[in-house]
C-alpha cells in the first residue's frame, strides 16, 4: 500500500517529536527525516538536523523510536543532499564520510533507505565526471549493500541558478544516465528517489520513466512546478531555470497527479509518496508552511486508499 509522507526540511523550527505530532495531526504517516550534519545551511532546504547522526547509537535509535511511538508516524527514510562530487577532494570527503553515518543510523533504526544526490562537477562533462563517479560511489554502495540500506538519489539535475551552471550539481538527472549508473553500480539497493516535478522543465515524460525503472523506485517525493510559459516564450530553454520555473504545492503545478499515482501503483511501489514543499508563495511563517503541508495533503490523498 502507498502511505503518505513529508520531507521534514520545510519544518527546521520544530523538534523531530514536534515533526511527528504535526504528521499526526496532519494526517500523514511517513516522514523523510534529515539528517545534515549540525551546522550552517549551503542552500535553501539544507542544513536541517532532526536527527544528528554524528556518533549515532543504539541509545539515539531508541530514542528516536520512542520519540515516534506514541504518533504512530514512520520514518520512510534519512535524507542528506550534499554534492560528494565536488571539485574539492577533502570537501568531497566530508560529504562521504556523512553519507557513511546516515547509513550506519538508517541500519540502527531499522530505516531501510537514505536519500540524497550523486552529485556532480558543473563545469565537466558527464563524461569527465564519470571516472570520479565511480571511485566515489562504488565503495559508498558497497557499503550500503553490506548494511542492508537502499540508496533513493533524487533525480534532480541541480542546475537552476548560475553557480550550478551549466551541468548542475547532480548527474543522476534522465533516464540516460540512470541506465548507465545502474549499468556500471549494478546493486539492486542502488536505485531512486523519483520525483516527477524535476521532469517537467526538461520536457520529459515521467510516467515512461517510472515503468522503466520500477525496480529502482526506492522512494518517492511529490512536488510539482509551473513553467511559465510567457517568460519561456522570452528567455528560451537556455536561461537558468528559475526564471521560468518555480517549484508548487501538488496541484498547483503541471504534474498530472492522477496519472502519475495511476502509474505508480501500476509498477508496484508499496512505500512512502512524501510531499516535499518548495514552493515560496508559503515560506512566510510557520504557519503558512504547516499549512502547506495540510493542503497538499488534502489534496492527494484522493489518489490514496
Amino acid at each position: 500500500m502507498l502511505s503518505l509522507g513529508f520531507v521534514t526540511a520545510i519544518l527546521p523550527d520544530l523538534t523531530l517529536a514536534e515533526v511527528a505530532s504535526f504528521a499526526k495531526e496532519s494526517g500523514y504517516s511517513a516522514i523523510e527525516v534529515m539528517c545534515w550534519p549540525p551546522g550552517k545551511a549551503e542552500r535553501r532546504y539544507a542544513g536541517v538536523t532532526h536527527i544528528d547522526v554524528v556518533d549515532f547509537g543504539e541509545d539515539d535509535a531508541k530514542r528516536v523510536h520512542d520519540t515516534l511511538a506514541s504518533t504512530g508516524v514512520t520514518i520512510s527514510g534519512l535524507g542528506y543532499y550534499p554534492n560528494p562530487l565536488v571539485a574539492d577532494v577533502a570537501e568531497s570527503q566530508v560529504y562521504t564520510d556523512h553519507i557513511r553515518r546516515v547509513i550506519v543510523a538508517a541500519k540502527l533504526l531499522g530505516v531501510p533507505v537514505v536519500n540524497t544526490f550523486v552529485g556532480r562537477d558543473p563545469v565537466k562533462s558527464v563524461d569527465e565526471n564519470w571516472p570520479r563517479f565511480l571511485e566515489v560511489w562504488k565503495p559508498l554502495i558497497a557499503f550500503a549493500d553490506d548494511s542492508g540500506i537502499k540508496i533513493g538519489i533524487e533525480n534532480c539535475p541541480m542546475s537552476f541558478t548560475r553557480d550550478e551552471w551549466p551541468g548542475g550539481k547532480n548527474l543522476a538527472a534522465s533516464p540516460a544516465i540512470w541506465r548507465r549508473m545502474f549499468n556500471d553500480i549494478p546493486s539492486a539497493c542502488f536505485g531512486l528517489n523519483f520525483d516527477p516535478s524535476h521532469f517537467i522543465f526538461q520536457h520529459m515524460d515521467y510516467c515512461k520513466a517510472m515503468r522503466e525503472f520500477a525496480p529502482r523506485l526506492h522512494h518517492v517525493h511529490a512536488k510539482d512546478v509551473r513553467v511559465d510559459r510567457e517568460k519561456l516564450d522570452e528567455v528560451g530553454i537556455l536561461a537558468f531555470p528559475n526564471q521560468y520555473h518555480t517549484p508548487k504545492l501538488p496541484g498547483l503545478g503541471d504534474v498530472n497527479w492522477s496519472k502519475f499515482f495511476s502509474t505508480l501503483t501500476e509498477t508496484g511501489y508499496h512505500g512512502a509518496v512524501c510531499v516535499e514543499v518548495e514552493d515560496r508563495a508559503f515560506e512566510g511563517s510557520l504557519d503558512n508552511r504547516k499549512a502547506s503541508l495540510r493542503q497538499s495533503f488534502n489534496y492527494l490523498k484522493q489518489f490514496v486508499p
